[in-house]
């Protein structure tokens, strides 16, 4: 794996470091409870949101594996704390695997996301480079709402 890639990569995994310590803060009957305010989502849902959209966009879209994603199940998702260290644990290592099929030369490549694993709005054609750097921005905004979302719970159950 390039130093470029590896780069992008180190900074989206802590991201999904950063979401399970965040969901770790809670007890067991609060992962699946979203506070209570209009459109919000449990801290389960946000998470496998975002392990969607990473393994949507690393395997899927950067190094081109042939994913299907079904994003409206992941805000239907329920589930414990110990399945969403799983679940990070084995998408980190299938994007980790996926990566080093990458090499640097590809990043130029451009590509144009299949639909249903670029997500909401229109596709666009796009270089595997920016495609790269597309998990770690939604991750990052994310994280923001998890700590929204476990200091609500945190502060309701007081």
């Amino acid at each position: 794996m390039s130093d470029e890639i590896d780069s992008v990569w180190r900074a989206t995994r802590a991201k999904v470091d950063d979401l399970l310590e965040l969901v770790a803060r809670l007890d067991a009957s609060m992962v699946n409870r979203a506070p209570d305010l209009p459109g919000a989502n449990s801290p389960f849902v946000i998470m496998t949101h975002v392990l969607g959209n990473i393994r949507a966009w690393v395997p899927g879209i950067v190094c081109d594996q042939p994913l299907e994603r079904d994003r409206p199940a992941e805000f239907r998702s329920q589930g414990t704390l110990d399945e969403l260290r799983s679940a990070a644990e084995t998408l980190i290592n299938d994007c980790e695997a996926a990566l080093k099929t990458l090499g640097p030369a590809q990043l130029d490549d451009r590509i144009v996301p299949r639909q249903v694993l670029f997500g909401e709005g229109q596709t666009y054609e796009m270089s595997r480079r920016e495609a790269m750097l597309h998990p770690l921005e939604h991750a990052s905004l994310h994280v923001g709402q998890m700590q929204m979302t476990v200091d609500l719970l945190l502060s309701h159950a007081r």
